[in-house]
């Protein structure tokens, strides 16, 4: 029940938060004059900043879940890191493909080679994709486990990194600052503010539909394998 009220919510929001930026409700969150492309492409502001932060916060659920299968081996754990991982490098791709087309209408190409953030982010997906394939390569249940657990407490080193890039190297990144006054403030932070609620709710609902296919996939193989005993 709780599961088809989360996943009913979600579906509103989001469909809400599509009409507020579509409809003319939402302002376009750059400076018209200053806009390097077509303005109102610049309101995939609205989804780029949100798919991002929740790929971060599917990833911080796979530092969690791996630090608390390394202090009490529960397979559980195992099963939500996993779960969190590959939502995560969905979100991470759907960054990189939302920024990508932001940046062809703001720089006049798909990819900026020196920036950090654009590269940053790409070493993240790539991370957490290898994160995918070693526990692809390793059979073994508990060693795979142990081994992904330490992958992800290690890998997660790379989101704050991400995060931080365009702070640290300010003179290595052409993302754009957002330009705000008080006659659009208002308008622009309910937009966020839905669009953060939705795709963070969509991040929880995908992982919780990824942990109940982990647990069937578990209980069948545990079924096969009383059957050849």
């Amino acid at each position: 029940m709780l599961k088809k009220i989360l996943f009913t919510l979600t579906a509103v929001l989001m469909l809400v938060s599509i009409y507020l930026i579509f409809s003319g409700y939402s302002p376009i969150p750059v400076s018209v004059k200053e806009a390097a492309g077509e303005p109102n492409n610049f309101k995939i502001f609205y989804f780029h900043l949100p798919i991002a932060i929740s790929a971060y916060l599917a990833f911080a659920i796979v530092f969690v879940a791996s630090i608390l299968y390394l202090r009490g081996k529960k397979q559980k754990w195992d099963i939500v890191a996993l779960s969190s991982a590959e939502v995560g490098v969905i979100l991470a791709a759907l960054t990189l493909a939302s920024g990508s087309i932001w940046a062809r209408s703001a720089w006049g190409e798909y990819w900026v080679t020196w920036d950090v953030r654009l590269n940053t982010s790409l070493v993240l997906f790539l991370l957490y994709l290898s994160y995918l394939m070693v526990r692809q390569a390793v059979d073994e249940p508990e060693k795979r486990a142990r081994l992904s657990a330490v992958f992800g407490i290690v890998g997660f080193l790379g989101v704050p990194l991400s995060y931080m890039s365009v702070r640290l190297w300010t003179r290595a990144t052409l993302h754009p600052v957002a330009e705000l006054n008080y006659s659009t403030m208002s308008p622009l932070l309910i937009t966020l503010i839905l669009n953060f609620t939705a795709f963070f709710l969509l991040a929880f609902s995908l992982i919780l539909l990824k942990i109940d296919n982990e647990k069937l996939k578990e209980d069948i193989n545990e079924i096969k394998r009383v059957k050849n005993i």
